[in-house]
């Protein structure tokens, strides 16, 4: 079950730009900056309410990030809810009918278990869940 929005990730070419943007935009400020390297991706967090953006830079021409960008442009990557445990979802979700796209969790940022499902199960929207560490 999900428990809420956790993040959006939105997928950009220059990280420091983009949190430069966003600061002046929300007026808010840059929460943590980490990178990811089991996702190829530097990323960065602002908080507004109880819901996190996240910004993501491909530290590879190749990486997932810059293939989306190459296609889609800069923008809305994936929406990721919070659950409370990643792998009992999994399981509800596969024997739903959903596609994973890995069949295990891993590591991601902000000490998080995650796991995507394909877009192709979900109205082409990428959908992460994630679940805290600790």
């Amino acid at each position: 079950m999900f428990t809420k929005i956790e993040h959006i990730g939105i997928a950009v070419k220059d990280l420091q730009a983009a949190n430069k943007m966003f600061g002046a935009l929300s007026e808010i400020g840059l929460l943590k900056m980490e990178q990811v390297e089991s996702e190829g991706v530097v990323v960065s967090f602002f908080k507004v309410g109880e819901t996190k953006i996240e910004f993501l830079q491909s530290v590879d021409e190749n990486g997932p990030i810059a293939k989306f960008i190459e296609k889609n442009g800069e923008g809305i990557h994936h929406i990721a809810f919070e659950v409370e445990d990643i792998d009992k979802e999994m399981k509800r979700l596969t024997e739903s009918g959903f596609e994973l796209l890995r069949t295990e969790k891993k590591e991601g940022a902000d000490n998080k278990y995650i796991c995507f499902l394909h877009p192709r199960s979900t109205n082409s929207v990428l959908t992460e869940l994630c679940q805290d560490k600790s």
